[in-house]
């Protein structure tokens, strides 16, 4: 048989193989389109409202969705939740890492806890939120942030963020935390003087005269012309070790050194002074143009109580919609705070102010001279900070007995009545809200005062002092020697108004004072 008419095996074998290659790659390309088109159909199950909600069993998630803005609204639009809670679809591989990470986690929670013991009020508070919403989702839709219709102040508003995103890290919701879920207790806009004037009040109740004080002992403050009244507790005098000692966990530089003090006599309120008192001294002063205290003031002369300028409106509500009555006002400024006590001393004849440094940490200690609190218990014992904590769990019991702190706070304030007093009778000097001294901060105070001081207060620096830590802070930052100071800018960074508010703050919301009242010469 001659070359030519040889049978070509091998090249028989050849195509063989390739024809069972392409097959094999036919069959894996429809294989993988499947795959691809049942991971997608699932990715869009697993978008639906629907299925969201089969593991987020927050008892009013679909009901508060449906009365937002984001549901019933006039152009007919509605949104979903992953609209809102991932970052937007041509942000492709953000989207889906995104879902990625949230699906596991929602679906181990549901499988592995109890719906029940969510803190759903606390999961809604900002904080939580900023984590759950991309910004980038927000102006995926809302394009024009000046639509027709727009008010001034929301001009303002909007003209300010664009300004300032990237500077300032703004995200959408710091100012419209209830568009994607309604929550009625909260509020967007500009607080209004029908928001904080007691209505139709039965006028029959008011005080007539402010309470005369002819002793040094505790009374009940009456404020004229209201049914609002509060408790102050008369403090003796005293010498203290002001500061913490070198063997004392967390302590910091300003603490130091420890050095003897001592003070006069003074009252203090027994709580820090809540809505009920601050909006009466809002309502009665309220207003733009008046003329500002520290010129009223400026010729030593005692003006009428109408002549005291009160705050001008905030941006915002500043109770954070947690509730007023005897919680603690809060997001005001030092020079607020200060107004309230002159308002408050032309009300009632008497002097209140400020407490200074020295006064605010005698009268936490409670007599309690040597210790890290006023009860039983170490820092250490308490804190969440600490190798050790990688194995085991503060001990909270005792701390929350006397202390509203990053624990039992709920991530807001809470009533007075929610912790024991110290031994002077005083509550939530720690925690809760940090509060207001007279002093400004400098952090080498202690060493200028000298090993004897009496009645300190300094008076140079540029911010103030603020003492007791607040709801968010962990056991070691509530320590009765603990100095903090106000943070002036920063707490003003979301605030668009220019020039800035004098009054209140927009980015502080543990920030409030107590007030101290001076014996009267007359008393006993």
């Amino acid at each position: 048989m001659s070359n030519k008419t040889k049978p070509t095996y091998g090249y028989g074998r050849r195509a063989g193989f390739f024809k069972r290659k392409s097959l094999y790659l036919l069959v894996g390309i429809v294989i993988g389109m499947g795959v691809a088109a049942s991971v997608y159909q699932a990715s869009v199950y697993f978008s639906t409202d629907e299925s969201c909600m089969r593991c987020h069993v927050h008892p009013h998630v679909e009901t508060s969705w449906k009365k937002s803005v984001h549901f019933n609204n006039r152009s007919g639009t509605r949104v979903h939740c992953v609209d809102c809670h991932l970052p937007p679809k041509q942000h492709t591989f953000a989207h889906y890492s995104a879902k990625l990470k949230l699906g596991v986690r929602d679906v181990w929670g549901y499988m592995t806890k109890d719906s029940a013991d969510y803190d759903w009020d606390y999961m809604s508070e900002l904080e939580q939120a900023v984590e759950y919403v991309p910004n980038a989702s927000c102006k995926d839709c809302h394009h024009n942030l000046f639509p027709s219709g727009i008010t001034d102040d929301g001009i303002t508003a909007h003209l300010y963020y664009e300004e300032n995103e990237k500077k300032l890290n703004l995200q959408c919701i710091s100012c419209h935390l209830d568009a994607g879920h309604y929550n009625p207790n909260y509020k967007h806009g500009t607080l209004s003087i029908a928001d904080i004037t007691q209505g139709n009040a039965d006028t029959s109740r008011y005080f007539k005269t402010a309470t005369a004080v002819t002793e040094f002992a505790d009374f009940t403050e009456q404020i004229p012309a209201s049914d609002v009244s509060f408790q102050m507790i008369a403090i003796p005098g005293g010498t203290f070790d002001m500061g913490s000692p070198a063997n004392e966990p967390f302590r910091r530089d300003d603490e130091t050194p420890v050095h003897r003090v001592t003070l006069s006599p003074f009252f203090m309120s027994e709580i820090e002074v809540t809505w009920a008192m601050y909006d009466l001294f809002t309502a009665k002063t309220m207003s733009e143009g008046r003329t500002p205290p520290e010129k009223i003031y400026a010729n030593n002369t005692r003006p009428d109580v109408d002549a005291v300028s009160g705050p001008t409106p905030p941006f915002g509500y500043p109770d954070q919609s947690w509730g007023k009555g005897n919680r603690p006002a809060i997001t005001m400024t030092h020079y607020a705070a200060e107004t309230f006590c002159q308002w408050l001393s032309l009300t009632t004849g008497k002097k209140y102010r400020l407490p200074t440094e020295a006064e605010w940490e005698y009268a936490a200690r409670g007599g309690v001279n040597d210790a890290p609190y006023f009860f039983e218990g170490s820092p250490k014992q308490f804190s969440d900070e600490g190798f050790w904590r990688t194995f085991f769990d503060a001990d909270t019991d005792p701390i929350s007995s006397y202390v509203i702190y990053t624990h039992n706070s709920r991530n807001r304030t809470q009533q007075p009545d929610a912790v024991k007093a110290n031994p002077f009778g005083l509550k939530n000097m720690l925690g809760n809200v940090l509060e207001y001294c007279a002093d400004k901060y400098d952090p080498q105070a202690y060493g200028k005062a000298g090993a004897n001081a009496t009645n300190p207060l300094a008076t140079e620096g540029v911010e103030y002092v603020v003492r007791g830590g607040n709801y968010t802070s962990d056991a070691a930052d509530v320590r009765c020697a603990v100095r903090g100071y106000t943070q002036h800018e920063a707490w003003l960074k979301t605030d668009p108004q220019q020039p800035k508010s004098i009054w209140w703050y927009s980015d502080i919301r543990g920030i409030g004072f107590r007030v101290v009242c001076e014996t009267p010469e007359n008393s006993k």
